[in-house]
């Protein structure tokens, strides 16, 4: 497998709208693997098509539904992949908790979402599936969702962690 560029803030490919996939084959899930090593090696949740410059829907996720605590020494993470992802229902907003994104490192923003999301995709063969989540998987559906229709975290924070704790002086 390969490690993929990460798109970064400014690249205008983050604010464009994706296209479907309609092939589902070797290239598709060679993409799916770089996909998977380069989340794996940025530390990251999840990862979106555009922000490794392909402009399909398409994203991965860390199934952390069943992870084990502590995690064993080189634990084998599970990923979710979602091709041509349709959100199917969101449950009620949580309060707004903070995110980070690959794609505009060092910034984290207070965002509002659904604990529970419904979600419809396809996999790598193109087999239909539906999964609920709540809480952090619910949290990164709705954000590499977002990404699939040019959204990003810039676009929806109320505001930053950095503007929430400016250096105080002590007295």
């Amino acid at each position: 497998m390969a490690l993929r560029t990460i798109v970064k803030d400014g690249d205008p490919i983050l604010k464009k709208v994706c296209r479907p996939v309609t092939k589902f084959d070797d290239r598709l899930a060679t993409l799916l693997d770089d996909m998977r090593d380069t989340l794996l090696d940025a530390n990251g949740l999840g990862l979106a098509g555009p922000q490794v410059g392909v402009m399909r829907r398409m994203f991965i996720a860390l199934d952390d539904r069943n992870l084990p605590d502590p995690l064993p020494e080189n634990y084998a993470y599970q990923m979710i992949e979602f091709i041509n992802p349709e959100i199917l229902s969101l449950g009620e907003e949580q309060e707004e908790l903070y995110e980070g994104c690959l794609s505009f490192p060092g910034h984290n923003g207070a965002i509002q979402r659904a604990k529970h999301v419904k979600v419809r995709a396809q996999d790598r063969t193109g087999k239909t599936f539906v999964l609920e989540a709540d809480d952090m998987l619910a949290r990164c559906i709705q954000h590499e969702n977002n990404h699939l229709d040019g959204i990003t975290i810039m676009d929806l924070a109320t505001h930053f962690y950095e503007d929430d704790y400016p250096e105080e002086e002590e007295d």
